[in-house]
């Protein structure tokens, strides 16, 4: 695994690309039809990786996700994503599968905002799309862990890692342009912009190294 891999294809092959899964996250949003769970959590995927991206083109936030990672999400979550989804799992550590609470500091008041596109974007009711999101946070954050426990990447191989997914999917993840006009740092109308330098700011010797 290297810091080219793309976070968001390695999501949906483990969960969209699993019928169990995908038909259990649509008994979990009231039995809606499996094609619209499934176009609703690529768009919920595609929110949680993008803002993470964003948060982490400044150094403090950066370093908060690694503390978060190391702290309460060493990936095991993903060895019980059925169990997860249908709400059978109870973790040791419950900030490992608090959703709500990991959206809170990763998308603040733009949390309704980001789940009404998740809705639109797939013909569910506004409170859904949220209700979507709170249960993919705490996998995408499974998924960062589980990474970096495996891989042994560091603070800067995982901001390479989203910086480079976010890049990747630009231009074939129909979902990403508007996902990125709500995220957008500086008003420009780009997060992608944003994204994208931050691998300079980020190898500069910012963090010295892996951590």
């Amino acid at each position: 695994m290297s810091t080219s891999t793309n976070l968001m294809e390695l999501l949906q092959q483990q969960l969209l690309q699993n019928d169990t899964v995908v038909e259990t996250l649509s008994q979990q949003l009231g039995g809606v039809e499996k094609d619209k769970a499934a176009t609703a959590a690529q768009t919920a995927i595609t929110a949680l990786v993008t803002s993470l991206a964003k948060n982490a083109t400044r150094p403090e936030n950066a370093n908060g996700l690694l503390q978060a990672i190391d702290r309460d999400h060493d990936g095991s979550l993903l060895d019980h994503a059925m169990e997860y989804f249908s709400g059978q799992f109870q973790p040791a550590n419950p900030k490992m599968t608090d959703g709500a609470g990991i959206l809170r500091h990763l998308l603040g008041d733009r949390k309704e905002t980001i789940a009404k596109v998740v809705a639109e974007t797939s013909g569910l009711e506004p409170e859904k799309g949220s209700s979507l999101l709170e249960m993919l946070a705490p996998v995408v954050m499974g998924a960062l862990g589980k990474t970096r426990r495996e891989a042994g990447f560091g603070l800067d191989d995982i901001v390479q890692m989203l910086a480079g997914t976010v890049q990747q999917q630009q231009g074939s993840n129909p979902a990403m342009d508007m996902i990125t006009r709500f995220l957008d740092q500086d008003g420009d109308g780009s997060a992608i912009d944003d994204i994208a330098g931050m691998g300079m700011r980020i190898l500069g010797n910012l963090f010295g190294g892996k951590k």
